[in-house]
């Protein structure tokens, strides 16, 4: 399974979706992922990718992960996971 799929798999399973119902484009609040959703999704994209990813809950902007969109955020872990290789 590729980054982009398991990501994926995380997010719709968190927004209780069909991952065919995630989009590349989809933000996370158009998902219905609230700030505790998003965490959630945080720690499972961890465990599964087995990185650290540099995400302050507790002020998002202030992050150097872009959550932005499913798409960046994808970008993001798949720099991780280059970095941490």
């Amino acid at each position: 399974m590729s980054v982009k799929d398991k990501v994926i798999e995380i997010i719709a399973e968190q927004a209780v979706l069909e991952p065919s119902d995630v989009t590349l484009d989809s933000t996370l609040e158009e998902l219905g992922i609230d700030s505790l959703g998003l965490v959630e999704s945080i720690f499972a994209i961890e465990e599964a990718f087995d990185i650290s990813v540099p995400f302050n809950a507790n002020e998002p902007t202030q992050s150097d992960f872009d959550i932005s969109s499913v798409a960046t955020i994808i970008a993001g872990i798949e720099k991780l996971i280059a970095e941490q290789a």
